[in-house]
């Protein structure tokens, strides 16, 4: 999936349109909560300014629905990224129009204010454009969007190439997990099983070991026929992980889940807490986190690992008493990438755990796209990486 990049260009003189990602956080007052998107395109932003390039950007905010929603303006952002670049950064009243085109050199509109984006309308494309000589995505998080900006652009354009952060993606998330350096160890988490079916089922037969934690790891349970009071279930995909631990069983295969959980009697911080062995769940209690002995059981995995790829957390991490297997296995993962593991975050919640838990620059990789991430590591192509011009071999 090696795809030519920024570093082939010459942009010298010339107007590159850049779509980015910087779907960030904002509080009810519109401040933004976490920058870490806007720092991530950096790289990108200062490689084409430092070449001559005139950079126009485009991104969107949040789920407007083709509607303007002054709440999802990009203004926190392009006041932010002024304070990191240490220059003016200009905001356009939109992205397509007589007077944008007259502010191209300095654009950084919410595209998706118009529903063509999302529609990938071919008129609302080449507006797009027209805007620039040149096209760069560098918007990973938003790649598996067949959107304008994202796919429409390129295509009009007739070529794009890749920017530094989408760069970097496809090489951990694609290429490194493609041929990894082994032993290949996964750990999925996250509330439901229903959203990493597809991860799970082509992890499978790649890893040389896969650990569960997180919600999902009760829909197992309940699918080898055990007590999980309650716990967070989906009926409707007990048959799924029955299938899945049928074809773990006749193949062989090394899917590893809880043997001990912290428990509460209510989805609360200040619950009554106990811990148990997994099949022994009282009634009317409910698993909040991995326990002691599984923790110490998946960092040990995780310490033999080569290349460690983790989804998901492994318990109801953002209250304190449940978030210490999430923890342990950051550690983990964090002492694994000083012994010259290959570690992989992937996951918007992941990442927030990494970085809470202040072991962000510990790990090789930590991916900023959510649903991205997922499908590319669940062996998908994205459209928004499949449009842009190849590597030149």
């Amino acid at each position: 999936m090696a795809k030519r990049t920024i570093r082939e260009l010459d942009v010298a003189g010339k107007r590159v349109l850049v779509r980015v990602d910087f779907n960030v956080p904002l509080d009810e007052a519109g401040r933004i909560v976490d920058d870490t998107r806007i720092r991530a395109a950096l790289p990108t932003v200062e490689h084409l300014l430092a070449q001559g390039a005139s950079v126009i950007l485009m991104s969107h905010l949040g789920r407007p629905r083709g509607r303007r929603v002054p709440a999802l303006s990009l203004a926190p952002v392009a006041e932010r990224l002024s304070q990191l670049l240490g220059r003016a950064v200009g905001m356009a009243p939109d992205c397509v129009g007589t007077e944008v085109a007259a502010q191209a050199a300095a654009l950084q509109p919410n595209v998706r204010f118009h529903p063509q984006e999302e529609q990938n309308e071919r008129t609302f494309a080449q507006h797009l454009a027209e805007l620039g000589d040149a096209y760069v995505n560098d918007a990973f998080g938003a790649a598996h969007r067949a959107h304008a900006s994202t796919e429409g652009v390129p295509r009009c354009m007739g070529a794009g190439a890749s920017g530094l952060l989408m760069e970097r993606e496809i090489a951990y998330l694609d290429e490194t997990l493609r041929c990894p350096q082994l032993p290949f160890t996964a750990v999925l988490g996250g509330a439901k099983i229903s959203g990493k079916i597809e991860l799970i089922e082509h992890l499978l037969d790649r890893v040389d070991a896969l650990l569960i934690g997180g919600g999902m790891a009760y829909t197992f349970f309940k699918a080898m026929g055990l007590e999980i009071g309650d716990s967070l279930l989906e009926e409707d995909r007990i048959d799924t992980a029955r299938q899945l631990l049928t074809r773990v069983e006749k193949g062989g295969l090394d899917l590893q889940l809880p043997v001990d959980c912290v428990v509460a009697d209510r989805f609360a911080a200040d619950a009554q807490v106990q811990v148990v062995a997994c099949d022994a769940i009282p009634r009317g209690w409910q698993g909040m986190d991995i326990g002691p002995q599984t923790r110490q059981r998946y960092a040990d995995q995780i310490a033999r690992g080569g290349t460690i790829v983790w989804n998901g957390p492994l318990g109801v991490c953002e209250m304190v008493p449940f978030a210490q297997g999430t923890q342990q296995v950051a550690l983990a993962l964090a002492a694994a990438t000083r012994e010259g593991a290959v570690s992989i975050i992937g996951g918007g919640d992941t990442a927030a755990a990494v970085a809470q838990a202040g072991l962000a620059q510990a790990m090789t990789h930590i991916s900023t796209g959510g649903g991205a991430s997922l499908e590319c590591m669940s062996g998908r192509v994205l459209p928004g990486v499949a449009v842009l011009d190849d590597e030149e071999s």
